[in-house]
């Protein structure tokens, strides 16, 4: 079914009444009661600190929790002459229609700047707002992403998928594209917000691979904005980013497909600014389960070697073999990963069913390359780490003819 609004008539009154913002801040929600309270009263003193001259909102555009996450949002805090709405989205449970409730709302106020933050935030800080706001109203930049300092084991997803991709195929060195803390423009605002994209499965999942990639490849002024530290729900790679990882991976593909005829003309990559001074919270240190993700692989060579012996590259699917029968995770390099996310890019597009199911026979190779990082960072310091993650993005820009070839094929 298709939706033609995600507002519901009680939050249309509210917008009516209010007329106009400067800046509006929509929280995406869904069983946050624990933290909440604690992102809104944060946004509050941000805009009190930073923006008190101009007009706000802050809007919780929520799933439909079955917690307390409404309630207590309603019941947070807000500095005086700071508007607050919390709202139940209409249309497809998901991020995406929280997030369209957002943009619908941001346009009908004619926001001069809208946010998007994360409703699990541990680490959001008034300054979040100075730095996300700033470019967009005063130095007329479309699109701000969050730029965050990581810990090495954190975000997984981006750094050997999502930022591999945006940069080699679109020519951007967007870091965090799937961070979920966005700041837009009027102009991207209403050019997200028209898209016919809204009745696909964007409104259920991969919303944050979605708006990157439309303001990357449709030219909008680009940047990012230092946020320090992002500190939420610590998720395993092996235990908890499986959805996850094939939301990214399916919404990333399916975009490959629709712009082809834009990154195929696109070589190399350029840098995207790094925008506000620098918020000193650090990342805090975790480990993740290396067995799983070692038992993961090997469950998975056994159920889809034959599969992936059709799909991938001869030479790759050997190395597989070898460690395999050898668990000697050194021999899998930056090399065999790019060429193996090329490879199962192609078998999508050329694939016409059951694009879930390919999917899910990658999670166990993607697995594999976050334990070789594991084994290759453990005596790394973040700083490290991420030159780590810069050779492997320089890779997937190397082996992009390989991608070609076979989209070719």
């Amino acid at each position: 079914m298709k939706y033609s609004t995600a507002i519901r008539d009680d939050l249309r009154k509210r917008i009516e009444e209010i007329e106009s913002v400067d800046i509006l801040v929509g929280i995406p929600s869904y069983n946050v009661e624990e933290t909440i309270a604690f992102v809104i009263k944060q946004i509050g003193k941000g805009l009190n600190k930073h923006w008190s001259g101009l007009k706000s909102l802050i809007l919780v555009s929520d799933g439909g929790s079955v917690d307390d996450t409404r309630e207590v949002a309603k019941s947070a805090e807000v500095p005086p002459f700071i508007e607050k709405a919390v709202n139940i989205y209409r249309g497809i449970p998901g991020k995406g229609s929280a997030v369209r409730a957002i943009l619908e709302a941001a346009e009908f106020l004619d926001a001069r700047a809208t946010l998007m933050l994360d409703s699990d935030l541990h680490s959001i800080r008034p300054d979040w707002l100075l730095n996300l706001i700033n470019p967009i109203i005063k130095e007329n930049y479309d699109y701000i992403a969050p730029y965050y300092k990581r810990y090495k084991y954190d975000a997984t997803i981006t750094n050997n998928i999502a930022y591999m991709l945006i940069r080699a195929l679109y020519g951007k060195r967007v870091r965090q594209p799937i961070g979920g803390d966005f700041a837009f423009s009027p102009r991207l605002v209403r050019r997200l917000l028209y898209d016919e994209r809204w009745g696909t499965d964007v409104a259920r999942f991969g919303i944050d691979t979605w708006i990157t990639t439309t303001a990357v490849k449709n030219g909008f002024k680009l940047g990012q904005a230092r946020l320090g530290a992002k500190l939420h729900e610590t998720k395993d790679p092996a235990k908890h980013l499986g959805p996850m990882f094939r939301q990214v991976v399916i919404t990333t593909f399916e975009l490959m497909e629709e712009y082809d005829n834009i990154w195929k003309n696109i070589k190399g990559s350029e840098k995207v600014n790094i925008l506000g001074e620098d918020i000193g919270l650090e990342p805090e240190e975790f480990d993740i389960d290396l067995d799983s993700l070692v038992e993961s692989f090997k469950y998975g060579w056994i159920q889809f070697k034959s599969l992936w012996k059709d799909i991938l590259n001869p030479e790759d699917f050997k190395l597989l073999e070898k460690i395999n029968e050898k668990e000697d995770f050194t021999l899998f390099n930056h090399k065999n990963w790019a060429r193996i996310v090329y490879d199962f890019a192609v078998t999508f597009h050329k694939w016409m069913r059951h694009h879930a199911k390919l999917v899910d026979t990658m999670l166990p190779l993607y697995n594999l390359r976050v334990a070789r990082l594991y084994r290759a960072s453990t005596d790394m310091d973040n700083d490290a780490f991420e030159s780590l993650v810069e050779e492997a993005a320089l890779t997937f820009e190397e082996n992009k003819p390989y991608l070609l070839g076979r989209w070719e094929e």
